[in-house]
């Protein structure tokens, strides 16, 4: 299987990695703890793991188009402040 045409760096294989580790957690805990007890956060509706967890990935996703639209290449800040968002997420959504 020739795969040379795609662009597989040592970064692209460990963001697929991470996100595939936390899919693979995600469904691990919630097989050992079914339905999360869903809750009513900040955004005043309800919802469970996996709904933050989708929340999160997505507006870090949009935290580092924005970093690299404004700010530049150096995505570090923007891996830091990603994080600092899902854990917000996840503890007030």
């Amino acid at each position: 299987m020739d795969l040379s045409w795609m662009a597989w760096t040592w970064p692209t294989a460990i963001f697929f990695i991470v996100i595939f580790s936390l899919l693979v957690g995600m469904a691990v805990w919630e097989y050992a703890r079914p339905g999360g007890h869903p809750r009513v956060g900040i955004l005043r509706f309800e919802t469970t793991r996996g709904d933050r967890l989708f929340v999160s990935l997505l507006g870090s996703a949009f935290i580092t188009l924005a970093w690299l639209g404004l700010i530049g290449p150096s995505l570090w800040w923007a891996l830091a402040l990603s994080v600092v968002y899902a854990v917000g997420v996840f503890r007030y959504v």
